[in-house]
């Protein structure tokens, strides 16, 4: 086969292999890439191809393999390896554990605060506070909705009041 036949043979495969490109890269411009790279190697390659045999799969081998090497470049040239010493995550504070301490005095406080609650306050809230909606508290405790919300919203408030403290403290005494 003369080389003109080839090219025109070849030319004859150019939107299949377009089509075939897209599907591998869904990027039009690596497609271009692609393709370019697959008849670059066709031509190259020319006289490995045997006459009589299957032109477009041939093509698509080689657009397929040049694919997949690409990929693989790519890949490698994305990953190093760290081969420094990790002696610096001794010191990292990821691993470190902070101080419980002030956080068990403030969980102490609020107990405490709960605690202190009349109980016609304290058990919707607690109620509500585990979970349970305004209308399973309300037949629970065999009062209207109504007075549930509100008894929820006294608590809410006397808890803010007593726990101000905290507030100021956390830069939270605006919160509602």
């Amino acid at each position: 086969m003369t080389a003109i036949e080839f090219k025109n043979k070849v030319q004859k495969e150019g939107l299949s292999l377009r089509h075939y490109a897209y599907q591998l890269t869904r990027n039009v411009e690596d497609t271009n890439d692609l393709v370019q790279d697959t008849l670059l190697k066709a031509f190259t390659y020319q006289d490995k191809f045997t006459d009589g045999t299957n032109l477009k799969g041939w093509l698509y081998t080689i657009m397929k393999n040049t694919f997949i090497n690409n990929y693989r470049r790519m890949v490698k040239r994305n990953t190093f390896i760290d081969q420094t010493d990790n002696d610096y995550y001794l010191d990292s504070e990821a691993l470190s554990v902070k101080n419980q301490g002030e956080i068990k005095f403030i969980l102490k406080d609020i107990e405490e605060a709960i605690d202190k609650l009349p109980l016609n306050l304290k058990k919707p809230f607690t109620m509500n506070f585990s979970g349970f909606k305004y209308h399973e508290i309300a037949e629970i405790l065999h009062i209207p909705i109504g007075t549930v919300k509100t008894r929820i919203f006294v608590a809410k408030r006397e808890l803010r009041e007593q726990l101000n403290n905290y507030g100021k403290i956390y830069g939270l005494e605006n919160v509602a």
